[in-house]
């Protein structure tokens, strides 16, 4: 494998430097205005104090922990502060924890805090607690504008409930924070008297006979995510567990982590390396939990029994063996896998597991997805692509969480990425290859460049042949295909509404007209659902996108460059140790889609109005109707004149009404509410990736962090990044069937590999596929098989449809800050469908 892939590359750079909040002298001698407030409220009367004229204070930290007893929430929040001379943490107020959830209070803004409280604390002496009650956050001063050194480093603990650890911010799976131990190192010397060692398959005949059990020697075979297992209700301090598969000649068993050995241990226990157990207790496994598949046939399944490791009763004792010290006669099982390649991923049916390895060409961001409706816990997740070079087709990946965070937070384009343990989703045995996708199990592991090293994996034939066809590949094309980030319509939607409604019933799939806002109003920071409404389509609007280049002047160019070097410039030359030499792709090979088509590089570009060009359509099996596909031109987003003046786009938008039904016209005076989610944010499209820039782009698709840290870099917003929609969007009001409603919504358009732009909105038939994204036609390379849509062929489809009552399925996501993105996925007719609408 490539030096450049696997060196590690993660020296940090410098953070900003602390500005001293207004009105404050940076002195020491100036006192610190958030120990004055806790000294008032201590010596107050009724514990409470309305500030008239607050000093802006910076946030640090917002820090999330299980509450304690009965409370309404299960959450507390503490919010670390700093005024310029001091740091303190205060706890958040419930009532105002719902600027949390949206992420509008969060680390690296300026904070003025109006009222707050005093609560001692009744179990401790002479302490108590600091309760922000109400606050605002102080206009024009943002994240990215001003830091502090390692003030956000400080590890705390929880102010209520005795807690003795912090959870992550946005979901629970990951370890967060001082706790949890870097990766122990091996034993560089360690005597294993192999006439003491058990066999697993002679522990269950002998472990109900004996209470001192005899040491185990095994190998790790798999590794799950953590559990968080814990409730307001229940003091456990380190309410985790964490299970492993091991192995020894004998064969294969459970193995249970509990507890505080979580965080000394998780890190360390990683799949192939070999452990000697000593104290340790045995118990009935627990029949209901998943399973992973094992790679290595030939290793016997132990399955009725499970070994547990836990602090006490007994405390466990674990020994790391370093790889050169496993002798031979301990005949230890090697890690197997079962890796596939994109062209064999055809022939595997639903839920079949597996292992993959590619080049990432596309990464989304970050989303998160609710347990249940009335939970507040969360999966966090992400789509992927890769590639292989044994198809036309790429892998596409819905990557959960795996208790990885230093991984999954940096899934970027250009990288090689390993992921283990993948489920094949299939739903529908009819569906084209392109709409087969891999999701994570609770076992799955993934890789990155910089962690492969060492890896079981890195012999595997597949492996092997991967590495090879990447030495073969040209590293300069691939690099302007790839993307990052925006809305795709992911996971894909079945054919009909019966697929879709499953096996729930139809009034809960439904969302009326009414229910809308408050679902929209009850989402979370980054939390994607998808919702089927029932209703008309009364009008149609295309909204285009003008993009003007014009010329800057040589030294605001060179300003720009000497904060930002380009790449082709000697200062934007990338180290050796991130240089990406090698990672060669050939343009037919790997053509992502979603890529516009240059047109030159004139000052003004011009493209062809998709309305002008002719709609074409059919009508499939089930009379919904199927549009072809029509290719628009796109254009280059900047370049340089023979002068070195820089070109930066101003882009311009305009509205023109395609169509509206006189239905609306007839309505429209008399509705009592019309709801508008019709505006498209920057982050709703897809970037092409700046591999010069890309810890900036990470940064911006992956969530926010729970505290500010010297790698918090916001230089460079979204907008300056090239966007991969040229063309525009389209805006659609829906009417409710009982036409007392209406909302306003966007229909993005997903780009092609062939150039091409189109708006998804139903299935084509398996027998009649037209490429697209996720369609293998010819040279394509894509996600799904939709049919597709011009703008123009839109407005055919929904005068079409015009009075008829249509289910359209919105994809409704939560950005940040009150921005809510409610795209339209796909539109059923449920008039040819044996569905009981009502």
């Amino acid at each position: 494998m490539q030096a450049a892939q696997l060196a590690e590359f993660d020296a940090e750079s410098p953070g900003p430097s602390f500005r001293t909040a207004p009105g404050l002298s940076s002195g020491p001698a100036a006192g610190s205005w958030l120990q004055h407030t806790r000294e008032q409220l201590q010596v107050s009367q009724c514990r409470r104090l309305v500030l008239p004229d607050p000093v802006p204070v910076l946030v640090l930290a917002v820090q999330r922990y299980l509450g304690e007893g009965a409370r309404p929430a299960a959450y507390c929040y503490d919010v670390s502060l700093w005024d310029g001379v001091s740091r303190d943490t205060w706890l958040l107020s419930p009532e105002l924890a719902q600027w949390v959830h949206r992420n509008r209070l969060r680390c690296g803004l300026w904070a003025r805090i109006g009222r707050c409280s005093y609560r001692f604390l009744e179990k401790r002496l002479s302490s108590g607690l600091v309760c922000i009650e109400e606050l605002e956050l102080e206009e024009g001063h943002g994240a990215g504008q001003d830091g502090v050194t390692g003030q956000g480093d400080r590890e705390d603990i929880p102010l209520l409930g005795g807690r003795k650890h912090y959870l992550p911010l946005w979901n629970n799976e990951d370890p967060y924070g001082g706790i949890w131990k870097e990766g122990k190192p091996a034993e560089e010397q360690l005597n294993v008297n192999v006439s003491k060692i058990c066999s697993l398959q002679h522990l269950e005949n002998i472990w109900r006979c004996k209470t001192a059990l005899p040491p185990l020697l095994v190998r790790i075979m798999h590794k799950s995510r953590l559990r968080f297992f814990g409730k307001p209700d229940k003091k456990t301090d380190i309410p985790y567990q964490a299970y492993f598969e091991v192995a020894d000649h004998s064969g294969m068993m459970s193995l249970v982590l509990w507890n505080s050995l979580c965080p000394e241990w998780f890190n360390t226990l990683q799949v192939g390396r070999v452990i000697l157990i000593q104290q340790y207790a045995v118990k009935k496994s627990y029949s209901k939990r998943t399973l992973p598949t094992p790679g290595n046939l030939q290793v016997k399944r132990l399955p009725s029994l499970e070994i547990s490791l836990n602090a006490r009763d007994p405390p466990a004792s674990i020994n790391i063996i370093k790889e050169n010290l496993v002798k031979p006669e301990w005949r230890l099982p090697a890690v197997t896998y079962q890796f596939v390649t994109r062209a064999e991923l055809n022939d595997l049916p639903h839920n079949k597991v597996c292992d993959v390895i590619g080049l990432v060409n596309f990464v989304g961001r970050c989303e998160r997805k609710r347990f249940s409706d009335d939970s507040e816990d969360f999966w966090l997740y992400r789509w992927v692509q890769i590639i292989d070079g044994t198809s036309d087709q790429p892998f596409l990946l819905e990557i959960f969480a795996t208790s990885q965070p230093e991984i999954f937070e940096k899934i970027h384009p250009m990288s090689y990425l390993v992921c283990t343990q993948m489920r094949v989703i299939r739903e529908d045995p009819l569906d084209s290859p392109g709409a087969v996708f891999l999701t994570t199990s609770n076992e799955s592991q993934v890789f990155i460049s910089g962690h492969h090293k060492g890896q079981p994996y890195i012999s595997d034939r597949k492996v092997r042949n991967f590495i090879s066809w990447m030495k073969t590949q040209n590293e300069a094309e691939v690099k302007k295909k790839v993307l990052i980030g925006g809305y795709h319509p992911f996971p894909l939607t079945p054919a009909t509404f019966t697929k879709y409604c499953n096996e729930n019933k139809v009034e809960s799939v439904l969302t009326s007209f009414g229910e809308l806002r408050n679902v929209i109003e009850h989402l979370h920071y980054r939390e994607h659902k998808r919702i089927a409404i029932h209703g008309v389509i009364v009008a149609l609007r295309y909204v285009e996108y003008n993009d003007i280049a014009r010329n800057t002047p040589d030294k605001e160019a060179h300003s720009a460059s000497m904060r930002y070097p380009a790449p082709n410039d000697q200062g934007g030359k990338q180290p050796a140790e991130e240089s990406m030499s090698g990672l060669l792709l050939q343009e037919a090979e790997v053509v992502p889609c979603l890529q516009p088509k240059s047109i030159g590089k004139n000052p003004v570009m011009k493209r062809k109005r998709p309305h002008e060009l002719s709609a074409v359509y059919d009508v499939d099996e089930d009379s919904n109707f199927v549009p072809r596909a029509i290719e628009l031109e796109g254009s280059d987003k900047e370049s340089h004149d023979a002068a070195g003046n820089k070109e930066v786009n101003y882009v311009s938008k305009s509205s023109k009404d395609l169509w509206e039904s006189d239905l609306w016209s007839e309505v429209a005076h008399s509705i009592t509410e019309h709801l508008h989610y019709n505006q498209v944010f920057p982050g709703s499209s897809p970037r092409k990736f700046d591999y010069t820039h890309k810890d900036i782009l990470m940064q911006h698709y992956n969530l926010h962090p729970a505290k500010c840290s010297t790698t918090m870099c916001h230089s460079k917003n979204i907008e300056e990044f090239t966007s991969a929609n040229s063309i525009g969007h389209c805006e659609l009001t829906i009417l409710s069937i009982n036409q007392n409603l209406a909302v306003d919504v966007v229909a993005l358009p997903v780009l092609c590999s062939d150039n091409s732009y189109v708006f998804t909105m139903h299935r084509v038939p398996s027998t009649d596929q037209i490429p697209c994204p996720g369609t293998s036609t010819n040279n394509n390379t894509g996600w799904t098989t939709h049919s597709l849509f011009s703008e123009g062929e839109l407005a055919n489809f929904v005068r079409a449809h015009d009075r008829l009552h249509v289910i359209c399925i919105l994809d409704i996501f939560y950005l940040e800050e009150d921005k809510v993105e409610v795209c339209l996925n796909r539109i059923y007719n449920p008039v040819d469908e044996a569905v009981p609408v009502t």
